[in-house]
């Protein structure tokens, strides 16, 4: 139903638009105790055995939620009915700012894609751990972390700082987020030095702490493979728990939508199918390299249960999904639960 009526419908609406339509009336019907039982019942896995504990945590299933759908922890517990096991809220800055000028999100449908220059458009760290305190815990929370636009790469170690001790105490993991492409020069934080430098500060602030807490390292999939392999480097030295591979990126390759509408929607990050095959390649290659040491999380190009299947025979432990939840609708996350429980009987 929703890929043959309801999801013609929604694309006929600005794709910002029909997101913020889509929480509002699922807030709606998840107000309503009946319907919200209901809902879980329908979309939840009954019976899942693909649970895993990973850097300390124990995830019910395989399947999150990326960072970007839910900016702000505004409904993350709305969204739990969909059969998620983990959620991803942010990416959060210190400051609130309203992001990119607007039209900044767009679908290629002949690609089952998305290009996104959104900006880190969010209402402020104070904002989300205010909706964060006094939450349930019935499914796990990831905080992604990053700069505000008008700080600068010199200066960006105290945003995530900020934002790190702010979150630490109401979410279950972090990540740090330095990969965006829709930040100026953010992918500059990505040099081995600047990230040295923010990822020595935040495992500082973490050795202080009573309560360790798992940290993850976002990158993107535009690093060559020296980065790559600094990258590896670092994050080995550093004592990061996981990477979570990959973000969105700028390359335009291979896609079937006309040169000219892609030209005409200009700079951003691409997500969905075609990033699958970058994707799959450095889940692969990273797992290979640490021999499976370092967890990583799959995100990019999960649109089917194959998909995710696919990441997991590469090495990953967990899978998250955003695009394909946009384009497949909300059954998504059980159909894959469902064929991984099938992959892992057989293997």
């Amino acid at each position: 139903m929703y890929r043959a009526f309801i999801r013609p419908l929604l694309f006929l609406i600005n794709p910002e638009l029909t997101h913020r339509i889509v929480v509002i009336l699922i807030k709606c019907f998840t107000s309503v105790p009946p319907l919200k039982y209901l809902m879980k019942k329908t979309f939840s896995s009954v019976n899942s055995n693909s649970g895993i504990t990973l850097a300390g945590l124990y995830f019910k299933n395989r399947v999150g939620l990326a960072a970007g759908f839910d900016k702000n922890a505004d409904f993350f517990e709305e969204f739990s009915v969909f059969g998620f096991s983990f959620i991803e809220i942010g990416t959060v800055t210190p400051l609130p700012q309203a992001g990119n000028p607007k039209p900044r999100l767009f679908r290629l449908k002949k690609d089952r894609a998305l290009v996104n220059r959104m900006g880190f458009n969010n209402k402020g760290i104070n904002h989300a751990v205010k909706n964060l305190k006094g939450r349930e815990h019935s499914l796990l929370l990831g905080g992604n972390i990053g700069k505000n636009t008008l700080t600068p790469n010199n200066m960006a170690v105290n945003d995530y700082l900020r934002c790190f001790r702010e979150l630490y105490d109401v979410v279950d993991y972090l990540v740090i987020n330095v990969s965006c492409p829709n930040i100026t020069d953010l992918e500059k934080l990505q040099d081995n030095e600047s990230l040295c430098e923010i990822i020595g500060s935040l495992m500082k602030e973490r050795a202080c702490r009573n309560t360790k807490k798992p940290v993850f390292l976002k990158i993107s999939p535009d690093l060559t493979q020296k980065q790559v392999d600094e990258t590896l480097e670092l994050v080995n030295n550093a004592g990061i728990d996981g990477l979570i591979v990959t973000n969105t990126t700028r390359q335009r390759n291979n896609l079937a939508t006309n040169q000219d509408l892609i030209k005409s929607i200009g700079l951003g990050g691409l997500s969905g199918a075609p990033l699958k095959k970058r994707s799959l390649e450095l889940v692969s290659y990273i797992c290979k390299q640490q021999k499976f040491h370092i967890p990583v999380i799959a995100s990019g190009g999960i649109m089917v249960p194959q998909d995710a299947i696919d990441m997991i025979e590469a090495g990953a432990s967990l899978v998250q999904v955003y695009t394909g939840f946009i384009y497949e609708g909300p059954f998504l996350v059980k159909e894959i639960n469902k064929a991984l429980e099938s992959y892992f009987k057989k293997n």
